[in-house]
């Protein structure tokens, strides 16, 4: 095979990756979103951060889809880095009210015991986890974006490579 060819295979196979992961990624996003809403999650500033970087993350998706323009794949990448901190800062937030609740009803209560009762506490722990990897995955999507990359064939003097093949 030629190299034109099997570049047009590579940004196919790239294409059709890169669809189904922002389709999981949106999938994701509706979601949790929904059960955001629906748990009354939109109490105050620290529980709609997550909400609104959700929006955010559908909005650029949707976009980056629909006209994919340079413009509209960092919005995504960056909604994408917004979604991995909340769901790192979502996590340590709920173990630490995990963890005053506890100490509140148990303040003797120390060491693994600890550990695992503000793990299995009434605010799920790890539940802000799978922001993050909703923002990891969506990052992935846009892994060498086409509009992003400089054609292959061209050099910084502008002058097109010799096939080698």
């Amino acid at each position: 095979m030629n190299r034109a060819v099997l570049q047009q295979v590579e940004s196919s196979s790239f294409q059709r990756l890169r669809r189904f992961l922002s389709g999981v990624v949106m999938l994701g996003v509706l979601g949790m979103g929904a059960e955001l809403l629906l748990i009354g999650h939109v109490d105050g500033v620290y529980q709609l951060v997550p909400v609104i970087v959700l929006a955010v993350v559908a909005l650029g998706l949707a976009w980056s889809l629909v006209r994919p323009r340079p413009l509209a794949v960092w919005v995504v990448r960056f909604a994408m880095l917004s979604s991995v901190a909340s769901g790192l800062v979502g996590v340590f937030l709920h173990y630490r009210g995990n963890k005053a609740f506890e100490l509140e009803m148990y303040p003797t209560l120390s060491g693994p015991a600890l550990l695992f009762e503000t793990v299995t506490g009434a605010t799920p722990v790890l539940a802000p986890g799978s922001m993050a990897l909703l923002g990891l995955v969506g990052l992935a999507s846009t892994y060498h974006y086409p509009t992003l990359t400089v054609p292959t064939g061209s050099t910084a003097g502008g002058a097109e490579e010799e096939d080698q093949s």
